[in-house]
């Protein structure tokens, strides 16, 4: 039987009312860079997990370059009523992102046991890829993994590079861990597509993105049925004013992901 997986859609700060409440509040996926500069961002977060929302901090590498330390994602999870944090990541790169990680847990249990920390998956090959998955698999400090999103075209049946191979594999070959939450981060090359498969697997618990908010605020409709054709768009954070005629477009998009998702969560502010 297929599963929900929970959409939590990232928009610019000026528009988490109208686009990233929730109803009922599930999952938010929370950049930290902004909970530290941004009071607004802060409090909507903070009153999401008050509704019940699970607050997800992301360590800041996908938007920044870099994570941040230890001691500023916990800061940030304490903030916003948190309960999970996502360890740093290198991009491609299993063995930096084991070391990475193991610093930034050992730093993080050294302060608070109060969070679930998610790994995230990264290898330049299957083989590293493999070794990466057994690492975190067998560490004490992970209650979490995290798959990337396959953003380039890539042979389908490499594990490093293809979402949809990699989860398939794990389910396979009853890898699948059941104390560990699993989560797909971001919308890949096949955006809410990927997800109709993904559905597939019970133990996906969620997957964040963008592509709603930035296609609708540019004219795109995304189409249940498909195709799904992104072309280069602007960063979230350099998308600018979303003219007000493209806030219903925005909302049947994220309306098409979630119903790829086989989620029947709504925005409070779009229901009449």
């Amino acid at each position: 039987m297929a599963k929900t997986i929970d959409f939590s859609v990232i928009a610019p700060p000026e528009y988490l009312e109208m686009f990233v409440a929730q109803e009922p509040a599930r999952v938010h996926h929370v950049a930290v860079q902004r909970i530290l500069s941004d009071s607004t961002y802060r409090a909507f977060f903070r009153r999401e997990a008050e509704r019940g929302a699970e607050i997800i901090v992301d360590n800041g590498v996908f938007d920044l370059g870099h994570a941040l330390p230890a001691a500023d994602l916990v800061a940030a999870a304490r903030m916003v009523g948190a309960r999970e944090i996502i360890l740093p990541d290198v991009m491609r790169d299993g063995a930096a992102t084991i070391k990475a990680s193991d610093e930034a847990a050992r730093e993080i249990r050294d302060m608070s046991d109060e969070f679930r920390l998610c790994a995230v998956l990264h290898a330049a090959d299957d083989e590293e890829w493999l070794r990466c998955y057994d690492h975190f698999v067998s560490s004490d400090y992970v209650g979490a993994i995290a798959l990337p999103a396959s953003r380039h075209p890539a042979p389908e049946e490499q594990l490093c590079r293809t979402r949809w191979t990699a989860t398939r594999y794990l389910e396979d070959r009853g890898m699948v861990e059941e104390r560990i939450v699993y989560r797909l981060l971001g919308l890949g090359r096949t955006g809410h597509l990927e997800l109709v498969e993904q559905c597939e697997h019970e133990w996906i618990a969620s997957v964040d993105g963008a592509a709603p908010v930035v296609l609708g605020a540019l004219g795109i409709a995304m189409l249940l049925d498909g195709p799904y054709e992104k072309p280069k768009t602007p960063r979230i954070e350099h998308l600018g004013p979303i003219p007000e005629e493209r806030f219903d477009l925005i909302r049947r998009n994220i309306a098409v992901v979630r119903s790829a998702a086989g989620s029947s969560v709504r925005i409070p502010e779009a229901r009449s």
